[in-house]
């Protein structure tokens, strides 16, 4: 039976716990994609805190698919140096890291980016006033190239491993829904060809930085969408990816188009029973795929991560919003501080990297600002 403290190996990556930083949108890069110092030390304060492996925030192949400002980007080699910093920084302070890239697809911002979205298949983005267009064979062959030299720039940078996003609504996980993808050539169809994108963009990857580089992928459980991907899509993914070689994946859910039935969205978590969203999910996975589990969504309690490792309903643990709130989150509960994560899920982190001041906990910062004896 597994500890949730308990050192853990994936592929060859030595991890001190099984604690996963999942990745989020910090919005602090420089305004050209490149690293900054305080990407730099988040990172760092992460790995001090005692997180085993440090996913990063999603970083983008290619300029046409950023989906917010601040965003990293690595379609260039002139962005290695920076990540090289990032990474060396970490590995000094005991950390390991992984770098997330990815396509935002429809969810990419016109106004940044200059051009009109593209996607699987045309389609109307409604809270965001555009249409996008169907992409072509030639854009897919570009995108499944960029992927490859994206994982190739991160191998150089000094990544211990990389992650595909295939979630959330972005280009691949569009491919894989059958909401996004109403595409009639080989790309589109059942889900043997709803994937063929992203087993190649694994190919691409596979030949550009060799067998030994971990690669992990970021799946939608469900997209709480009717007429979206679903778990049995979910499982039918995973077991592709797990036979050409893929070496863990991070499950979570929902889209820009789910709205309020993404659990996400549910609020404040009151109890343990409020906890993990994905976990029917988790439990179909373990039942039919071998290849490691990455867990997140809604885990605010040591005891709920540790039965959640215990009785095999995930290998490791992956928090998001409990450690923009608390990056010492994990040293805490091992020092025997057990009380749970002290994020209220109100999702105004998120507001405050939209704002451009990079994400942080709006709460915590309010009671830093008033200090102990309150504002003057």
């Amino acid at each position: 039976m597994a500890g949730i403290f308990e050192r853990a190996s994936l592929k060859g990556m030595s991890l001190p716990n099984r604690f996963v930083r999942s990745a989020t949108w910090e919005g602090m890069a420089a305004t050209d994609g490149s690293c900054t110092k305080r990407l730099i030390d988040l990172m760092v304060q992460l790995a001090k805190g005692g997180v085993g492996l440090i996913i990063s925030g999603h970083t983008y192949i290619s300029p046409e698919g950023q989906a917010g400002p601040r965003h990293l980007l690595i379609h260039d080699d002139r962005f290695i140096p920076g990540l090289l910093e990032m990474t060396t920084a970490v590995h000094k302070a005991g950390g390991k890291i992984v770098l997330q890239i990815g396509h935002a697809g429809s969810q990419s911002d016109v106004e940044l980016t200059g051009q009109q979205p593209m996607a699987p298949s045309s389609l109307f983005v409604e809270s965001k006033g555009y249409f996008c267009r169907a992409m072509t064979i030639q854009d897919i062959r570009m995108v499944v190239n960029a992927f490859g030299q994206a994982a190739l720039r991160a191998q150089k940078a000094g990544f211990d491993g990389i992650q595909i996003h295939a979630a959330h609504g972005y280009l691949l996980s569009e491919f894989l829904s059958p909401f996004f993808n109403k595409r009639e050539d080989e790309y589109g169809g059942d889900i043997e060809d709803r994937t063929r994108i992203v087993r190649e963009v694994l190919q691409s990857i596979r030949k550009c930085v060799g067998p030994d580089l971990p690669v992990l992928f970021k799946l939608n459980s469900s997209d709480f969408l009717t007429g979206g991907q679903d778990i049995e899509g979910m499982l039918a993914t995973a077991s592709i990816l797990e036979k050409d070689g893929a070496d863990a994946v991070e499950l979570s859910g929902g889209t820009l188009f789910s709205g309020r039935n993404n659990p996400m969205r549910k609020g404040k978590i009151e109890s343990e029973e409020d906890e993990v969203f994905y976990l029917d999910a988790a439990r179909r996975y373990k039942e039919s795929i071998s290849m490691p589990l990455m867990l997140v969504g809604g885990i605010r309690s040591l005891s709920v991560s540790e039965h959640l490792v215990a009785d095999n309903l995930a290998d490791y643990v992956s928090l998001s919003r409990p450690l923009i709130r608390e990056p010492g989150l994990i040293n805490r509960w091992k020092s025997g501080d057990t009380c749970k994560a002290e994020c209220q899920s109100d999702n105004l982190c998120y507001k405050a990297a939209q704002s451009g001041e990079g994400v942080h906990c709006v709460v915590e910062k309010r009671r830093k600002d008033r200090g102990p004896e309150g504002p003057s």
